[in-house]
């Protein structure tokens, strides 16, 4: 193979690789959860939400705790509707997360939620996520 044609198809290749990397980086870009940060919070839901299906992005509400408000991350919309949430806005709510900062934004990764007698748990007791991405 010539030198001529060599360097297109590596730098189609590398091309394809950076972008992966990219892609892969935007979806994971939430940090991680931090059980020395862990918080638990009462507060009502201002707003809910939720991605299209399919997407690879989390469900979120936001929350007013006296005179705070602040965005939290539950999980994807998909593991809410399989565990048949009715989290709704306006809903008194105990909240259990890892509170961490997102370009310079304070936010909560929850780990449990409860909204009268249900809890609704989406991490376990070290802060790992109980869903699957892959899911649906």
């Amino acid at each position: 193979m010539s030198l001529s044609l060599r360097f297109p198809i590596t730098f189609s290749a590398l091309a394809a690789a950076v972008l992966s990397v990219v892609t892969a980086s935007a979806q994971s870009s939430l940090p991680k959860y931090d059980l020395a940060t862990e918080t638990k919070m009462k507060g009502t839901i201002q707003e809910l939400k939720l991605p299209e299906k399919g997407a690879k992005e989390a469900a979120r509400l936001t929350l007013k705790s006296g005179d705070t408000t602040i965005d939290v991350y539950l999980c994807p919309k998909s593991f809410l509707d399989d565990m048949g949430s009715n989290l709704a806005k306006g809903d008194e709510v105990n909240l259990t997360g890892s509170k961490v900062k997102q370009d310079g934004a304070d936010l909560i990764l929850a780990r449990e939620v409860i909204k009268g007698s249900d809890t609704l748990v989406l991490r376990d007791d070290k802060g790992k996520p109980v869903w699957d991405w892959g899911h649906k």
